[in-house]
């Protein structure tokens, strides 16, 4: 989570931090191993977060 405010960057609710996982294609290659590929969550992009909106802010300064 570099680089991103802590305030905003919550764990994504979509893969609950865990963006990458390998799947299985249903075979093995020459030498006995599984073909996999590497699928990451669309919603965060691989990335684990996800950025929340902040509140608005009127002209008062208090939230909406």
């Amino acid at each position: 989570m570099t680089g991103k405010d802590p305030a905003t960057a919550r764990i994504c609710s979509n893969c609950d931090g865990f963006p990458t996982v390998r799947v299985t294609l249903g075979g093995r290659d020459r030498r006995g191993h599984l073909r996999t590929i590497a699928v990451h969550c669309p919603a965060c992009q691989g990335t684990g977060t996800r950025l929340t909106r902040r509140p608005l802010l009127t002209l008062t300064g208090v939230s909406a």
